[in-house]
């Protein structure tokens, strides 16, 4: 059976989309990737949220990161390649496209 705490809440292949927020504190959510949709390519292991740490706070919660897949053209609107970015299970929710 499958270790839960693995495995996260996207499975791969699960169709994502980004948050579109602008926090007025750090976040490892590139501007460019904000309400942009992807692909789960893999879960990568759980870390403290980026966001919480760099403010000096050890109460971060721990979440899952995720590889997931952007079309080049999904990101800026042109290019035939894919880009993958590293982001923490908070930044996205589930889509059906």
């Amino acid at each position: 059976m499958p270790d839960d705490s693995v495995r996260g809440r996207f499975a791969p292949g699960a169709h994502v989309v980004t948050y579109l927020h602008d926090p007025p504190h750090h976040t490892r959510l590139p501007r460019y990737a904000r309400g942009k949709h992807g692909v789960v390519v893999e879960p990568e292991g759980r870390a403290p949220l980026a966001d919480v740490r760099a403010q000096g706070r050890d109460d971060a919660p721990v979440e899952m990161i995720y590889a997931v897949r952007f079309a080049a053209r999904e990101l800026w609107g042109e290019g035939d390649h894919h880009v993958v970015l590293d982001l923490s299970e908070s930044y996205l929710r589930e889509t059906d496209r």
